[in-house]
């Protein structure tokens, strides 16, 4: 027979197959081959020596991150925020203290970067209430120096915790342990000479007694942080920042704007009903130089702060009492903390208008519209005539595009105050003297209390109607202003009419009984909201 290269590679494939068998039955020559009454059928007896299926003795807790206090003071951590920033678990968009426009001065975990809500937070492995609409957690209402130790799951844990540990899950074990009295305070500041106005603040006493069966734990925190303004800063203290390579992030909303048409810098207020439009009034040109020295936007990053102060006071007690050797153990816990934070926009630009089209929708597409009626209105020919089916002054000539900002009632302010409270009592053991099968069982029950209440206050807003009702007074000792420049103030009793301020409370509640393992609290939230002046104008 002729060997052809595919014979031959042929006969090395089946050689490499079956050789390691051959030489696996000649390494066991004790397995004796049990033939079936058919030639070159072998069997052989398989035993299984071991298992993968894992056992509850084989399967130990979770792997975890533990962050000690000394960790945290290596990493210069001095407040949650900082905590969030450092730690590597954290990803994603994080909400903290230094959101100073649309923040609350919460400070919430975000594991993985999948979203709050995906990240389960524990206080000595139970749950506890959170804070606004999303009830997330708000670390930073419990103050670092009664934390004992935090740890953080290597990995999700839905499945024993639920979907709401999709992320993972950031357990906080507070101190029941400790002895003597401990006085301590950090005090810090920025350092960029004259700009030296973020002082941070924290000063705490702690103190412990106990022995071989009780021990008591008192703790009095305090914090304060100052406000940093971004005009302090020369690199923010303008939106615009083009000089940069940047944008310009100026607003089009400011005194003295009417479309492409700008009042002068000279005169803070033109000459009621005195033109026919801005076209032919002196007092305004549309002629806006570059630079232009915040003629033509409103430069609002002179208002505002970059970081926002905030201040905090904490209460701490703890009471353990060993009743029965290991087997029987009274525990107790108590905080309270009150954070208050101190958010700031910049004043309220005029938008949208308060007058509307038939569909209820704004009626100027910019700015807001002014009655010709209006006893300031420098012009005497309407533009537009609010349509005769709107429920807002239907057939009114007005002049739209008219742009306004109320620098005269000063900056928006959102102060936000939390009312945090938490209360612990139960008991617990260890089932180790029932039997070795018990040894490593232990038991809890108890009742956890936990309330979390927000209160927002919203000053310096517009009301619409008040707005609606100022912009169509004849009388000009009543009547609102919209056409004054950055120099000009409206009268007391008018601005009392336009100027809204509302309290929002939003309180949060859990008040639950625990069996150990924790299960799913159940959170009932309620929203109670006080205000006066109707519709509000939202915020840019």
């Amino acid at each position: 027979m002729k060997n052809t290269p595919e014979t031959g590679l042929w006969l090395a494939i089946t050689a490499g197959v079956l050789c390691p068998v051959l030489v696996t039955v000649a390494q066991n020559p004790s397995s004796a081959p049990q033939t079936a009454g058919h030639a070159g059928v072998i069997t052989e007896e398989v035993i299984v020596t071991g298992s993968n299926i894992p056992t509850a003795e084989e399967v130990g807790p979770n792997p975890v991150d533990t962050y000690r206090p000394q960790d945290i003071e290596r990493l210069g951590i001095r407040n949650a925020t900082d905590l969030l920033t450092k730690l590597p678990q954290e990803l994603g968009a994080t909400i903290n203290q230094n959101i100073a426009n649309g923040g609350d001065g919460s400070v919430v975990v975000n594991l993985r970067g999948l979203l709050p809500k995906e990240t389960l937070v524990l206080v000595d492995g139970k749950r506890i209430a959170g804070s606004g609409l999303f009830e997330n957690v708000d670390i930073n209402l419990i103050p670092l120096q009664i934390i004992d130790h935090i740890d953080i799951l290597k990995d999700g844990a839905s499945a024993v915790y639920g979907t709401d540990a999709v992320a993972g899950v950031f357990n906080i074990f507070l101190i029941h342990k400790f002895h003597g009295v401990e006085i301590g305070g950090s005090y810090g500041n920025t350092n960029l000479s004259s700009s030296n106005d973020a002082g941070e603040w924290e000063g705490w006493l702690k103190a412990g007694v106990g022995d071989d069966k009780t021990d008591i734990v008192v703790i009095a925190d305090f914090y304060d942080r100052a406000d940093i303004f971004t005009r302090d800063r020369d690199i923010t203290s303008n939106a615009f920042a083009k000089p940069w390579g940047g944008f310009d992030d100026r607003s089009s909303n400011h005194p003295g704007a009417i479309q492409s048409f700008r009042l002068l810098p000279q005169f803070n207020k033109p000459i009621p009903h005195s033109s026919a439009g801005p076209e032919d009034n002196p007092r305004y040109t549309n002629n806006v130089p570059y630079p232009d020295g915040n003629f033509a936007f409103f430069n609002f990053a002179a208002l505002t702060p970059s970081i926002a102060g905030a201040d905090r006071q904490s209460f701490y007690a703890s009471l353990t009492r060993d009743i029965c050797d290991k087997y029987l153990v009274l525990f107790t816990d108590f905080k309270y903390t009150r954070s208050y934070f101190r958010a700031v926009l910049a004043p309220t630009a005029f938008i949208p208008d308060p007058f509307h089209n038939a569909a209820g929708a704004r009626f100027s597409p910019a700015g807001i519209s002014v009655p010709i009626q209006n006893a300031f209105n420098p012009f005497t020919v309407a533009n537009a005539t609010i349509p005769a089916d709107s429920k807002t002054s239907p057939g009114t000539p007005v002049y739209t595009g008219v742009a306004y900002r109320a620098l005269e009632v000063g900056n928006r302010f959102f102060p936000t105050t939390f009312n945090d409270i938490l209360f612990d009592v139960g008991l617990r053991g260890e089932l180790s003297e029932f039997g070795d099968y018990f040894k490593t069982w232990n038991w809890e029950a108890g009742f956890r209390y936990s309330r979390d209440e927000e209160e927002v206050q919203s000053r310096n807003n517009v009301s619409q109607p008040g707005l609606r009702e100022a912009l169509l007074d004849t009388n000009s000792a009543t009547a609102f202003n919209p056409f004054l420049n950055y120099g000009g103030v409206n009268m007391l009793p008018c601005i009392s009419l336009v100027n809204l301020s509302c309290l929002w409370i939003i309180s949060p509640l859990t008040a639950i009984c625990l069996i150990f393992p924790p299960g799913r609290s159940r959170l009932r939230s309620a929203a109670y909201i006080m205000g006066s002046g109707g519709e509000g104008i939202p915020t840019r």
